[in-house]
């Protein structure tokens, strides 16, 4: 019997499901201008945007507005997809709608800006200003700073910190079929597009581990060393090795579970 569940009124156990040969043959229709199925098709997939929603129970967020907006990313992905893609579609709509839920987590977050960083930035706009009116084309980071009398990294950090954070989904430029998003930049064969928001995910739950955790994966996974290996470079036992080594994975496990 399948599992119930209910989100925004929606009973999921009545969802329908679908075939891969019928949701080829949804797909074309859609393409074709068929409302029936493209309702049907949308239906059928809003699983895959409850599965989602599902990694993110640890989140400050309602599930329904998580939900609400993971269908937002389905909804894009339905209308950029093309079956010359060679691919699945959930394989092409799960970086999607993970983009998209990701972002309104952030955003409803909120990122937390000093005062002293605010007020640095709000003096490198005024810099920049200053300097534009004194017939500077377009100041450097550099100028900008030298203005200021401050290093430029403070301007750059500065800035960056009260920058809107952006999406791999992202417009870049175009509009409609012929838009160039930010992934589609760094995307590649050896990097594929779906891939890359759980390399990013696992990226920075590595940064956050402690040094020791880090340095014995870094050692085990990156450079292939053993663990006997790994306790004579580090001068402690095999067994704390081990034992550290085993604490990472599961802190990693616990992050990327979030």
């Amino acid at each position: 019997m399948a599992h119930k569940v209910n989100v925004c009124g929606l009973d999921t156990n009545k969802l329908p499901k679908l075939s891969a040969a019928e949701s080829e043959d949804c797909l074309r229709r859609i393409k074709e201008g068929d409302p029936a199925a493209r309702e049907r098709f949308l239906l059928a997939n809003m699983r895959l945007v409850l599965s989602m929603v599902h990694r993110f129970r640890g989140a400050q967020a309602d599930p329904d507005d998580l939900f609400q907006i993971g269908c937002l990313g389905l909804v894009k992905a339905l209308d950029r997809f093309d079956l010359k893609f060679g691919v699945r579609f959930s394989t092409y709509a799960v970086p999607m709608i993970l983009g998209e839920i990701r972002r309104f987590v952030r955003e409803g977050n909120g990122i937390k800006v000093s005062r002293s960083m605010r007020d640095t930035a709000y003096r490198a706009m005024q810099a920049k200003e200053s300097l534009e009116m004194r017939n500077v084309v377009d100041p450097s980071l550099y100028e900008i700073a030298e203005e200021m009398d401050v290093p430029v990294k403070e301007v750059v950090c500065a800035l960056d910190a009260i920058a809107a954070p952006m999406s791999l989904y992202d417009r870049v430029s175009g509009e409609g079929d012929d838009s160039l998003l930010v992934i589609d930049g760094i995307s590649s064969e050896k990097n594929p597009e779906e891939g890359w928001s759980e390399r990013l995910d696992l990226r920075r739950a590595i940064a956050a581990l402690p040094d020791a955790e880090r340095s014995i994966l870094e050692l085990r996974y990156y450079q292939g060393r053993t663990q006997t290996e790994v306790s004579a470079d580090l001068g402690i036992s095999q067994a704390q090795v081990s034992r550290l080594e085993n604490t990472a994975i599961k802190n990693l496990r616990a992050a990327l579970a979030e």
